[in-house]
């Protein structure tokens, strides 16, 4: 029987109830219990399974008021492998009290609106919770504070202990203790660090979290979740029955993400076993602890668009939802040694570095390690090897797969545009019209230099370069591979009015440095043998120049006829 694949749905009970597919991830239920970790921090990239886990949680251990929900909440679990754990499992099923909180809505321009948002997230969660109210054995205050909590009129202080005061409320008037569920806690500090209101948005977390957390004698246990793995800014200061499974651990590694077998079981579902090399390459990569895993979100969509076609072409779906302000900046700020770093990156090479698991936002930019450290944790490169030298662990960091690669592609691309049009280009464009071959060697030589590659220095890498440093020059046309005479000149500069001037372009790239000169003449017998002015001058076209271009890596020649 068909089922729908669950694109953007974050409900647990929705997913079940409304017949999604669904990739078994319910043993995440028994390993909680197992380990039995007190404040237990998962660090996943984003679009990994976080959020739909947690409703997971949720709907498995919430207490329910009525015999009926009580019945509804389990029916979601009958066919699931937790199911058939057998009675030490499911009889934490429905016996306790959660507070689930998600902080992503909190991706906001400034301090003001976070909170807000916070503040409404917060208030959502009382307001679930307001069958409390008709318990007895209140105290005035605490129950004038939970309906000013509930209707967002209290003051913004009361906010800082929200989570600590709820679950003493939920503990004493229902005798259970809570388990306290908190999604996306760093999107808060991620965008306030990005957005100039870091400090202020850290001091309210670090409030938040500490009286919930830290020995909070109400709390049974809690999952976080986010991207990394938040030290240093002291968010969980003196915390120390926290459990930190970034995706260096071994345990709980097959939780977030598809496993191979999973993804083979997906595609076997939909009939699509011919699509499992394609998708190997765009969406798997992943290696969490010692479980190797797709990217889930980039799985389903693909898999919803392979089911009305299995020729249909894999797309970059992560890059639409992940931020990619980081990649753009690590291009921005790169030096010699990251570009280079970048360009073996993308050629499919491996470069090594130190981990440092407590990452800042405030110290990315510090060094180079925590660059490729946050790149390495938020999804964008994958390990490959770890060695121990001494009391340092290193890396061997590779791009998972075609769909990162893609994202650092088209980010180097629209970073260059955005580089070129802040760029005065004249002194270029002079030596073009005037014939000053050693200029232009110069600036272009200047420009490949800050260039990143990723095409192996092959000649479509240089056309596309050259065309770049072309497009603005506002009186001509750039056309790329137009047929002209016999053959088809790689870029022909020409003005509308052919009472102007028309400029040909061929480019070669040189086997080696020493190849330059010899490349070159080959381009410039290329422009003559194949006749490339004949069609401009039929055109009408009197003033026309020609320039043999050779490239060897990010050095040039350029000749005139």
């Amino acid at each position: 029987m068909y089922k729908p694949l669950p694109i953007g749905v974050e409900s647990f009970k929705e997913l079940i109830t409304q017949g999604y597919y669904y990739v078994d991830k319910t043993l995440f239920i028994k390993e909680l219990i197992d380990k039995r970790g007190k404040v237990n921090l998962f660090t996943r990239p984003r679009r990994f399974g976080k959020t739909l886990n947690l409703s997971m949680l949720r709907y498995f251990f919430e207490k329910q008021e009525s015999q009926a929900e009580k019945e509804i909440n389990k029916s979601l679990f009958q066919d699931l492998a937790i199911a058939k754990c057998g009675s030490k499992y499911l009889s934490h099923m429905g016996n306790y009290c959660v507070i689930h909180l998600s902080l992503k809505s909190a991706k906001q321009p400034d301090f003001e609106r976070a909170f807000l948002m916070l503040k409404r997230q917060i208030a959502d969660e009382f307001r679930r919770h307001r069958y409390l109210l008709e318990k007895g054995n209140w105290q005035e205050d605490d129950r004038h504070r939970y309906i000013i909590m509930m209707n967002e009129t209290a003051d913004d202080s009361q906010y800082l202990d929200a989570i600590a005061f709820l679950s003493r409320i939920l503990n004493e008037l229902l005798d259970q203790k809570v388990i306290i569920l908190i999604d996306e806690y760093d999107v808060p500090l991620e965008n306030a660090y990005f957005s100039g209101f870091y400090e202020e948005m850290s001091s309210f977390i670090r409030s938040l979290f500490e009286s919930a957390l830290k020995t909070n004698p109400h709390l049974e246990f809690a999952v976080i979740t986010g991207c990394l793995r938040i030290t240093k800014e002291s968010i969980f200061t003196g915390l120390n029955n926290l459990n930190i499974i970034s995706i260096l651990n071994e345990s709980y590694g097959e939780y977030f993400g598809f496993l191979q077998e999973e993804v083979k079981a997906m595609l076997q579902f939909y009939n699509r076993e011919n699509c499992t090399d394609i998708v190997k390459q765009w969406y798997d990569g992943y290696f969490f602890g010692n479980s190797e895993v797709y990217n889930p979100w980039s799985m389903v969509n693909y898999m919803d668009r392979l089911v009305s076609n299995e020729n249909a072409i894999p797309s970059p779906f992560w890059a639409n939802t992940s931020s990619n302000s980081i990649v753009k900046s690590l291009v921005e700020h790169a030096d010699i040694s990251v570009k280079g770093e970048l360009e073996s990156l993308i050629e499919g090479h491996s470069i090594e570095k130190p981990v440092h698991e407590d990452i800042t936002y405030a110290d990315i930019f510090n060094s180079e390690d925590n660059l490729w450290n946050f790149l390495f944790f938020t999804g964008y490169l994958k390990q490959i090897g770890r060695r121990l030298e001494g009391d340092i662990q290193y890396m061997e960091l590779a791009i998972p797969n075609l769909e990162v690669r893609y994202i650092y592609k088209n980010t180097i691309l629209s970073w260059f545009d955005e580089m070129l049009n802040g760029k005065d280009l004249s002194s270029l464009y002079n030596a073009i019209e005037t014939g000053n071959t050693h200029t232009m060697e110069e600036i272009i030589s200047e420009y490949l230099q800050e260039t990143i590659s990723f095409y192996d220095y092959a000649e479509n890498y240089y056309h596309g370069f050259l065309a770049g440093l072309l497009k603005n020059m506002r009186k001509y046309r750039v056309i790329s591979n137009r047929e002209s005479g016999t053959g088809r000149p790689d870029i022909i500069l020409k003005t509308p009015s052919v009472r102007g001037r028309a400029i040909v372009f061929e480019l070669k790239a040189a086997d080696r440095y020493t190849n330059l000169e010899r490349f070159c003449d080959k381009a410039l017998e290329q422009i003559k043998n194949n006749h490339y002015q004949a069609s401009l001058e039929e055109e009408g076209y009197s003033m026309i120049d020609s320039y043999g271009i050779s490239f060897y890596r990010k050095e040039c020649m350029v000749k005139r006829i």
